[in-house]
């Protein structure tokens, strides 16, 4: 599904990937751990070509993406979870949906989305600014599934939220992943990416220094590369 080889990626001239690997197996789901500054959000940001990418290369379903415009990567079938969850705050919710909203044949649709976030569906007439945090998050995760994505890239999705809310969101993701939608996941909440993940790679100045199943993400590694405990 999604194959990254020896990716260099750059803000400016500071050189913030240096040669990164990674892949994300069809229906499974990957997670990217790290400390803040090493290169978790430009990884995803290089996949969906917002940032300059120079060498390497980065390939879904066979596309290789590197040449090409954040917009062609999302119709090839890349939706996006951004870190902040962006959504628009003078929207409705319902507007924020259709925003993203495309048509597959039994594909996701407005209703089946409702349907997966319930709160949502009663909220769909407020606007997004009106939202709790939690509220937002569903939304954005709405909005990106209702592009059809063959690969979901999430950047933080637990960011800022209470941990019943983080239990919530965690839930979602799982059903999201029983969907059979293929996943990419930046996550700082070891325990929520322990439990969905499949695969764990931890980046450290733009390089990849573990990768491994998920269940050899144990308290060693924690300590060894992230100096946290579980």
């Amino acid at each position: 599904m999604l194959h990254v080889q020896d990716l260099h990626a750059y803000y400016g001239e500071s050189h913030i990937l240096h040669g990164l690997s990674l892949k994300v197996e069809e229906g499974k789901v990957a997670a990217i751990l790290g400390r803040n500054g090493m290169g978790k959000t430009t990884t995803i940001h290089s996949i969906m070509g917002m940032v300059a990418r120079r060498e390497g290369v980065v390939e879904v379903n066979g596309h290789n993406l590197i040449s090409e415009q954040s917009y062609n990567i999302s119709k090839l079938g890349v939706g996006l979870v951004p870190q902040g969850r962006r959504i628009f705050p003078n929207l409705t919710v319902k507007e924020n949906l259709l925003t993203t909203q495309t048509n597959i044949k039994n594909g996701w649709t407005l209703e089946k989305v409702f349907d997966l976030f319930p709160r949502i569906k009663e909220r769909q007439h407020s606007m997004g600014g009106n939202l709790s945090g939690g509220e937002q998050q569903m939304l954005a995760i709405g909005r990106a599934i209702l592009t059809n994505p063959s690969l979901l890239l999430l950047d933080e999705p637990s960011e800022g939220l209470s941990p019943l809310m983080v239990g919530e969101v965690s839930d979602i993701i799982k059903r999201l992943k029983d969907e059979g939608i293929t996943m990419l996941l930046v996550e700082q909440n070891l325990a929520m990416a322990k439990k969905i993940a499949d695969h764990v790679y931890i980046l450290n100045k733009g390089r990849v220094v573990f990768e491994g199943a998920a269940d050899t993400f144990d308290e060693e590694v924690q300590q060894k590369h992230l100096a946290l405990s579980s």
